[in-house]
């Protein structure tokens, strides 16, 4: 853990000045999405499936490997212009992160900068989206 930690402190230093608040995808983006929102004084917003978030939500479909499912975001939990990092743990097809890039577009949200733990990069799923990626580990 100490060195993810030495590592997200690394990336924070980057982003500094650079990201607003931090949006992580459930749930293991929920690891590493504190750690950085914390580092940046900033702060997270979750992104979860349907029927996980209290309140108001907005909701964004996708199509997955072997079905559909639904994204959630809080309703006014980001302001229009609000620079963005977007956390998940892992990166293979794009469609999930895909989801979350347009629910956050939805909510007024600029993507800034992607991080994940691991890429699958013979899925070319970075191919799918429109902002730039950090990946820790990668095939």
């Amino acid at each position: 853990m100490q060195l993810l930690e030495k590592i997200l402190k690394q990336i924070s230093l980057q982003l500094m000045g650079k990201i607003d608040c931090v949006a992580m995808l459930e749930t293991r983006g929920y690891i590493i999405g504190p750690i950085i929102a914390l580092q940046l004084s900033v702060p997270c917003i979750p992104v979860s499936k349907k029927g996980n978030l209290p309140g108001t939500l907005i909701e964004q479909s996708y199509t997955l490997e072997y079905g559909e499912d639904i994204l959630t975001i809080q309703l006014n939990s980001i302001k229009k212009g609000q620079r963005i990092l977007l956390v998940d743990d892992f990166l293979a097809t794009g469609g999930t992160l895909k989801a979350a890039s347009n629910l956050i577009k939805k909510s007024g949200g600029d993507i800034v900068q992607g991080l994940v733990l691991m890429e699958k990069c013979d899925l070319e799923g970075r191919k799918r989206l429109d902002f730039p990626i950090i990946s820790l580990i990668s095939d």
